[in-house]
């Protein structure tokens, strides 16, 4: 992979498009978390100090392709203002008279934002002449948005060849540094967790993963379609009966790979989302008008001896419905495990991993947390990004 990082990038004076990942929750019109924001502020704050002219490019949530009120960038532009320092314009809109106006009047070392890119419907669609007008606020491309780069939009793909130079934020290159080492000759044991709701949203990362770890530990709703393959009653647990047969395939494909795959041996039951507590009971006896809701105390014990004696762990999806106090507590042990495995090279990935570990206060602890659902998923199956293909040459 060839991809030139910023610093290797003359700069100075320049315009720099810099497509950051700034889709962050919002709650009564202010940022809910930063998180985000904080992880792109080093290349913001580079480019900012070498005296480039920073366009910075980002979507908010989904606004199908219109103004929003409700999606616009305009608390993100405040809060990073109060990050950096300094002010930061924001334009009233992705592209068009206003923008174009905002990015000439830039001065060196000055920041600007420009609206919701998904304020344009030419955005997800990968419109040329929406890719065009990026394009021509741009001396130089940048893209820090590794959670976008499994989207060829015009933000992420249409644009790239039309900027005289390209390359990498120091967020994606730490993403690309991080998520390779789980596709090369990794430190083994390598023990993987994956939970989540269905199997069908993570069967072939399972069967990546397959391909590659010793051993696969699987929780959360989907765990219990597994469970129902190997025969064991769920009571009305959440199912997927068309799902069945691939989970008995997968099982039988990597018991014959000599992969470990570990289903829970007990969980927490209880008869709706909105019960007060749980119950524990092993999965040869969840009642019939119960659902599993969170893997048991002997499950989060076995799973966190695996973890402990792994080298190398790559977590996605929790164990269950952490959101809820009687139900958390599954994930949260994994949270610590993960994080108490000094020994090994970690990588959280995906938006409610990373809460759960944020929530258990562990964040620090891990060796990398990705800020990428759904592209660091695909990048550990060996996938090809296009945002991230964009950038090589």
């Amino acid at each position: 992979m060839t991809i030139r990082s910023v610093e290797d990038i003359p700069i100075e004076g320049k315009r720099v498009f810099l497509r950051v990942d700034f889709n962050v929750p919002l709650a009564a019109g202010d940022v809910a978390d930063d998180s985000r924001i904080r992880a792109a502020l080093p290349t913001v704050l580079h480019c900012v100090e070498r005296g480039a002219r920073v366009v910075l490019a980002s979507h908010l949530g989904r606004p199908k392709g219109k103004p929003a009120p409700e999606f616009s960038l305009e608390p993100v532009a405040a809060r990073l203002a109060e990050l950096l320092g300094q002010d930061v314009k924001l334009a009233d809109e992705p592209a068009g008279d206003g923008a174009r106006k905002l990015v000439a009047d830039l001065r060196e070392g000055q920041v600007a934002m420009l609206e919701n890119l998904r304020f344009e419907p030419g955005e997800e669609k990968n419109d040329e002449h929406f890719a065009r007008a990026l394009a021509s606020y741009a001396d130089v491309y940048i893209n820090d948005a590794f959670g976008a780069a499994h989207r060829a939009h015009a933000s992420t793909v249409g644009m790239v060849p039309l900027v005289p130079e390209k390359g990498a934020g120091f967020l994606m290159r730490k993403e690309l540094d991080f998520l390779s080492l789980l596709l090369g000759d990794v430190t083994r044991p390598y023990v993987a967790v994956l939970g989540g709701a269905k199997v069908s949203d993570k069967i072939e990362v399972l069967e990546a993963l397959s391909e590659r770890v010793n051993t696969l530990l699987i929780g959360g709703a989907m765990a219990n379609t597994f469970l129902a393959a190997k025969g064991k009653g769920v009571g009305r647990s959440k199912v997927e009966d068309d799902k069945l047969g691939t989970a008995r395939g997968f099982l039988k494909r990597a018991a014959d790979k000599g992969v470990v795959v570990r289903l829970p041996v007990d969980v927490v039951t209880a008869d709706s989302l909105d019960a007060e507590e749980g119950e524990r009971a092993s999965v040869d006896s969840i009642p019939d008008g119960e659902m599993a809701l969170d893997i048991g105390a002997d499950t989060a014990r076995e799973f966190s001896a695996d973890i402990a004696e792994a080298r190398t762990v790559f977590w996605n999806g929790p164990m269950g419905v952490f959101e809820r106090q009687p139900f958390a507590a599954g994930t949260l042990a994994i949270a610590q495990a993960v994080a108490g495995n000094r020994l090994a090279t970690t990588v959280i990935g995906g938006g409610d991993s990373v809460s759960a570990a944020s929530q258990a206060g562990v964040i620090d602890k891990i060796s990398h947390v990705s800020t990428g659902g759904g592209a660091s998923l695909e990048y550990i199956q060996g996938l090809t990004l296009p945002g991230v293909a964009a950038l090589e040459g």
